[in-house]
């Protein structure tokens, strides 16, 4: 059964989240040729503070 972790910013809306969840679990349920029921996805959102990217925080970079 596969497990699907995805980390997200915080504040996307729950229409989105279900779409990104929709098309990953049907790219996956494809290639791995398995049923979309033994698919798992789970999102965490992570505020701006907490991401880094080059290791700036993504928060600091949107001042």
């Amino acid at each position: 059964m596969p497990f699907i972790n995805i980390q997200i910013l915080k504040g996307h809306p729950q229409e989105r989240k279900d779409e990104i969840a929709r098309r990953v679990t049907a790219a996956v349920s494809e290639l791995a040729e398995l049923p979309k029921e033994a698919i798992w996805v789970v999102f965490e959102d992570v505020s701006s503070s907490d991401w880094f990217v080059g290791g700036k925080s993504v928060q600091s970079s949107k001042s």
